[in-house]
């Protein structure tokens, strides 16, 4: 893999897909040949132990399901390659929806255990996700591009960004409005933030920059979670041209107390002992050629639910109530970032998959792009790992890490009254130049038909970016 060292692969890799996990296999440390196993082959066996303990779980089976967790814990490990990081978060996601099904033991243990996620933590990783990787940035320049072209004659122009955490896509558009034809407008900017530390970085950055540019500029600070915001806090003025930008924060009002819903058990080849069947493979592999692999030994993972007949959603009270009031906002233009993927199934064993194949894009990305003792990419990694518990281990309003694919929030949007828009090709532009700034191949971009823009790590769609606005 480009940019690291790797163990030296084999030249056939082993399959894993005839062996089942008998009791008398429960009680012992681990299976003789764990520890004797090459790249490949030992990535090839963490994808089917964790997708067999993840149906184990799901099917109520918790012995069976530790006997696994003790396997995967000897390969697994938060500094090795890109799957044994992967695996090491999803282990301990596992492990705490194991706890889960111990309502005693999980009251008193849960609290205990519970690692909170500092804020300056937090942002250090998100910073450095922002910079490593150029999904953020693409999703800026391609929302600006957007904003910018809906405003263009508007001399009065007013943003909600409901996630007003970073100056970085602020500053960027500040620059870009400085150079309009005819002199820039009055901008004001409503930043929506839960901390107020973070919405008041943001605000002395953006006002030193706009009084750098000689740009008439408010910043109108709103301490507040999406789901408890007062419409009156964000203080929409009559005579102003509105936008409204999301990144990667509308899938957490998808939340719902869906507390008791069934988990479907999904078939799983059982697991062999490597020495008996082989698969010839590639050397060096990175998780997607593994996970594709998983197809080929017999394992094919469910279709999305998004795109299944039939095509019915989630309700989601809190979403439907705050899209409507965002339409009643009359925005020209809304753009929202969010996750492509499907990580709202009731099923849990269905999310695990789904974020298996996610994340594992995600994590070959830092692979190909840093060292593996990089402190930056382990804070990346870290926060990634919360999302993955959030996804795995939790149910209920405490899930919040809901993603949901395109196909989703078009039907969400277009039943709350808003209709697309188009991206230009401007804005593909812009995002394409950012994309080759990173040098790597494997990143792609996609202009799809319906005029959204598609962020993808090789074959694996990440991120989505999309514009609407409100049909009357």
């Amino acid at each position: 893999m480009a940019g690291t060292s790797q163990e030296e692969g084999s030249s056939s890799v082993q399959c894993f897909s005839g062996m089942s996990l008998s009791p008398s296999a429960s009680g012992s440390p681990y299976l003789p040949w764990l520890r004797e196993l090459k790249s490949d082959e030992r990535g090839l066996c963490l994808i089917q132990f964790l997708l067999n303990c993840a149906n184990l779980i799901a099917a109520g089976k918790p012995d069976q399901a530790d006997a696994l967790l003790v396997h995967i814990s000897i390969l697994a490990s938060p500094d090795g390659d890109a799957m044994q990081r992967i695996a090491s978060y999803l282990a301990v996601a596992l492990s705490l929806r194991l706890l889960r099904s111990l309502p005693g033991v999980s009251r008193v243990l849960i609290p205990l255990c519970a690692v909170t996620f500092p804020l300056a933590e937090a942002v250090a990783a998100r910073r450095h996700f922002l910079d490593l990787c150029p999904f953020l940035h693409i999703a800026f320049a391609v929302s600006n591009w957007a904003i910018l072209e809906a405003m263009e004659e508007e001399k009065m122009i007013h943003i909600i960004d409901l996630n007003a955490s970073d100056p970085t896509q602020w500053i960027s558009l500040l620059q870009a409005l400085s150079k309009r034809p005819g002199g820039p407008p009055h901008l004001r900017i409503t930043g929506v933030h839960e901390h107020k530390e973070l919405l008041g970085h943001t605000a002395t950055c953006l006002n030193k920059e706009a009084e750098r540019l000689d740009i008439p500029f408010q910043f109108n600070p709103v301490v507040s979670r999406l789901d408890n915001l007062d419409i009156e806090s964000l203080r929409v003025k009559t005579g102003e041209a509105l936008a409204i930008n999301s990144v990667l924060q509308l899938h957490c009002l998808l939340a719902t107390n869906d507390e008791g819903r069934s988990s479907r058990i999904m078939p799983m080849p059982a697991i062999q002992n490597p020495n008996t069947t082989q698969l010839h493979g590639v050397n060096q592999a990175t998780l997607r050629e593994l996970l594709e692999r998983e197809v080929i030994n017999g394992y094919t993972p469910s279709p999305d639910s998004a795109l299944s007949p039939p095509f019915a959603l989630v309700p989601a009270p809190r979403m439907e109530s705050f899209l409507a009031v965002l339409w009643g906002l009359s925005p020209k233009v809304m753009v929202i970032t969010e996750q492509e993927s499907n990580h709202n199934s009731p099923m849990m064993n269905e999310r695990f998959t789904k974020a298996l194949y996610f994340y594992a894009a995600l994590f070959d990305c830092l692979e190909s792009t840093m060292p593996r003792n990089s402190v930056e990419r382990m804070r990346v990694e870290k926060l990634l790992g919360e999302e993955i518990k959030n996804i795995i281990a939790c149910e209920g309003l405490e899930r919040t890490e809901r993603h949901e694919k395109l196909e989703r929030w078009a039907q969400r949007l277009e039943l709350a009254g808003f209709s697309r828009v188009s991206l230009s090709y401007q804005g593909l532009l812009q995002a394409g130049m950012l994309l080759r700034n990173f040098n790597c191949e494997s990143y792609k971009l996609l202009n799809s038909d319906n005029g959204c823009i598609m962020m993808y790590w090789q074959d694996q769609p990440l991120f989505s970016v999309s514009a609407w606005g409100c049909r009357r």
